[in-house]
């Protein structure tokens, strides 16, 4: 398994992580656990704030918040100086329990209700990105209502695939979300919010996928973007101040990905975007970015209990661990693909390939299908790494299992900042039936 951040190996042979050994943090904690490690989170917010700052960009940088959203990350994020792109009433509300500052919070979605959006007034956010015609109705409608001026970016759908999972490609032209530029909704989109009174439009915002390694597609995204930039220049003078290019940044979970860092991808989108704005006389806008698995993704690891083993000679060696889909969903979702380790025995010869199984009752219910580990036993402390994004944001009761508790883990000291959920918290909202059917009918 890589070491990402800050995880080692100390003296006893055992995973480390923030200075914490995994093996103390189950004692106390149990497992399934979620470990994040705080320092590579701060390193990654750096990394991608201080390249703006470095080149003297006026920019933001939002956490994807979607990817794992607590009143801790958030806190962590605001202490960074980030911004936050939250897609739901409940990761707002998240993030005003955090207290994070209301004029740094962008609202994304492609269904936001009359009530979200509403909250969103009365909480006076930054931005809320708009994303269809139904949305944008309904916001012009609210703020003539409360008199309130929104700051607002329009989605636009540029048609460019980036070349990663087709279930979370979104910025290709058949998409769920976003105005389409092919069509010319998104011009009378501009036109619709340019003629609104209590509407800002800053600009547009376009987000092409999950996981990008090529960052050749944010140059054919943004060529295309820029076209229309210059159409609505000359037809409406509308020009655009911020634009935002959105998140999808990749991480390492394995051998066969090669990311960029943070400062890559900084430098990369700096250089599109004054490359088009060169080519169309226009001056630079500010730039917004979205990263979200980018910061959490390689932070997080799950640490898991080993159970029963299944040998089956000539096909497979199955090992079962006490989570499984309820806790990360990606490998049955996405056909994803993780590193592990034992976290007890790092220092020990790997002699043995097994497959790693959920406990749920299902035969999908698959962790990592081939891993090379020391022969596992019973009670050994399996660690799965890159779990920091996707995992906990999907995290279901499915079979009625709880969800893990989650730990923070910085300069040597651990702090749990979300609490293992219970038996008695899984029944909490359920209610007893009174039967209608008498005794006779039977």
């Amino acid at each position: 398994m890589y070491l990402h951040g800050t995880s080692a190996v100390n003296e006893r042979g055992n995973l480390t992580i923030g200075g914490m050994d995994t093996t103390e943090l189950v004692k106390q904690y149990g497992t399934p656990l979620y470990v994040y490690d705080v320092s590579l989170i701060r390193q990654k917010a750096r990394g991608f704030v201080d390249t703006f700052a470095k080149h003297g960009m006026k920019a933001q940088v939002a956490y994807a918040s979607k990817a794992f959203c607590t009143v801790a990350m958030l806190q962590v994020v605001e202490e960074e100086g980030l911004s936050l792109d939250v897609v739901s009433g409940g990761e707002l509300y998240t993030a005003l329990q955090a207290n994070f500052p209301t004029e740094r919070i962008h609202f994304h979605g492609n269904n936001k209700s009359r009530e979200e959006l509403e909250m969103a007034l009365r909480a006076n956010i930054g931005c809320i990105v708009v994303d269809n015609f139904y949305e944008l109705e309904l916001l012009k409608e609210l703020t003539e209502q409360y008199e309130q001026r929104m700051p607002i970016l329009l989605r636009v759908t540029p048609g460019v695939e980036a070349h990663t999972h087709e279930y979370i490609l979104t910025g290709q032209e058949d998409s769920k979300f976003g105005f389409d530029l092919q069509s010319g909704g998104a011009t009378e989109a501009v036109r619709r919010a340019l003629e609104a009174p209590y509407l800002s439009l800053l600009g547009v915002h376009f987000h092409i996928g999950s996981q990008i390694f090529d960052m050749t597609s944010f140059h054919l995204a943004a060529e295309k973007v820029f076209q229309c930039l210059v159409q609505w220049r000359d037809e409406f003078e509308f020009i655009s101040t911020v634009l935002n290019f959105g998140g999808g940044f990749g991480i390492r979970y394995t051998d066969e990905d090669i990311p960029a860092s943070p400062a890559v991808c900084v430098e990369h989108i700096i250089s599109v975007a004054k490359h088009f704005t060169h080519i169309h006389g226009m001056v630079l806008p500010e730039i917004w970015i979205e990263p979200g698995r980018a910061l959490a993704g390689d932070a997080g690891t799950t640490l898991y209990k080993v159970g029963s083993t299944k040998y089956i000679p000539n096909v497979r060696n199955y090992v079962s661990v006490d989570g499984g889909m309820s806790d990360n969903i990606r490998t049955a979702l996405y056909d994803a693909k993780y590193e592990a380790a034992l976290a007890n025995r790092m220092k020990e010869e790997k002699t043995e390939l097994v497959s790693v199984a959920g406990k749920c009752c299902e035969t999908g219910d698959m962790l990592i299908w081939d891993v090379t580990l020391p022969s596992p036993k019973a009670e050994d402390i399996l660690a799965i790494s890159c779990t920091g994004a996707y995992c906990y944001s999907m995290a279901s009761n499915y079979n009625r299992l709880p969800r893990p508790a989650v730990v923070f883990v910085e300069n040597e000291e651990a702090q749990v900042v979300v609490e293992r959920e219970t038996y008695e918290d899984i029944i909490k909202f359920d209610k007893a039936y009174k039967s209608v059917v008498r005794n006779n009918e039977r």
